[in-house]
């Protein structure tokens, strides 16, 4: 039987601060990666090309180029079988850079369990009866609470027409 290798790919630069950037990966998933961390991993010292990537303005000229994080800026070579030297960009692998990475919490997502808390609450409802009325269970509603867990559209409707008897509207701005 053939596995589906899933390979990430980094999709989007979200945010560059200081050291650190936000990047959306092909899972969808938004994730920081916090490369003080990753350079100190892979032993990037002062006699390293990579080093200047210490330095937050060479740091933020990375380019999104073949679906990972890539510096043109670092001056790296490699050598060709003819024995010239070509420059190539300075690039970890998005695999790599997934391991290194931690969930970025949105904002939205922050709000949406806070909401359905205070609204599960004014309704006097416990997470167990909010469960048995949506047609979850207590510990999915206890992790959609502290944003602990992802919540599908169809799930979020659920909970909160049929469980919360209120009305879901969405918008995108």
């Amino acid at each position: 039987m053939r596995q589906n290798i899933k390979i990430p790919r980094i999709l989007k630069i979200n945010w560059i601060r200081e050291l650190s950037i936000s990047v959306v990966f092909n899972n969808g998933e938004s994730r920081i990666i916090d490369f003080r961390k990753v350079l100190k991993q892979f032993n990037v010292d002062i006699n390293s090309p990579a080093f200047i990537l210490f330095d937050s303005n060479e740091f933020a000229k990375v380019e999104l180029a073949g679906n990972t994080l890539s510096w043109s800026n670092v001056e790296q070579y490699i050598t060709m079988r003819n024995g010239k030297k070509m420059k190539v960009p300075y690039e970890i692998g998005a695999d790599v850079l997934l391991k290194y990475s931690h969930p970025e919490k949105s904002e939205f997502s922050l709000k949406l369990g806070q909401m359905i808390r205070e609204t599960r609450l004014k309704n006097g409802l416990t997470q167990q009866e909010l469960a048995l009325k949506s047609g979850t269970s207590r510990t999915y509603i206890s992790r959609i609470e502290n944003d602990r867990s992802d919540l599908e559209i169809a799930t979020l409707r659920k909970i909160i027409e049929t469980g919360l008897g209120k009305r879901l509207e969405i918008q995108i701005k």
